[in-house]
């Protein structure tokens, strides 16, 4: 992931990047944000799916090693 800072100069979130000692800031634009923000909401919806289904099981066992005992 890229890194973000204020850009000394205009005061804008700013992708860094440091080039042959030279530090540029390139501003991020809303269409790159709202790109990056989809795709972290869609990893979360994957965790946070796999994670469910992680409980159930373990409910599941649970459960089984309760009726064993």
């Amino acid at each position: 992931m890229s890194q973000v800072a204020t850009c000394p100069t205009c005061g804008s979130k700013s992708k860094v990047k440091e080039t042959n000692g030279k530090v540029v800031y390139q501003v991020v634009q809303d269409d790159e944000a709202f790109s990056k923000i989809g795709q972290l909401k869609k990893a979360m919806e994957k965790f946070k799916a796999k994670a469910e289904q992680l409980e159930k099981e373990l409910e599941t066992i649970q459960l089984n090693q309760n009726m064993q005992s």
